[in-house]
């Protein structure tokens, strides 16, 4: 019960921090990997925010179920 609360707060913050700063996980995780690229092209900021809404709402029914 207590992991699964915790593991729901982890995936809400990650997912919250994917969806505000979408170009910093670019930076993290994509931009060591094209020489010429400045920044994330809007089709990835508009997927990583996705994907930070569905981890949120993973996180979020995770603690929910935690507490019932």
């Amino acid at each position: 019960m207590v992991w699964n609360m915790i593991w729901g707060i982890v995936f809400i913050v990650i997912g919250v921090f994917a969806f505000l700063k979408p170009e910093v996980i670019w930076k993290l995780t994509e931009q060591w990997k094209s020489s010429y690229a400045d920044e994330p092209s809007e089709l990835y900021r508009i997927s990583t925010r996705l994907g930070g809404v569905i981890f949120a709402g993973i996180g979020i029914a995770a603690v929910v179920l935690s507490i019932w």
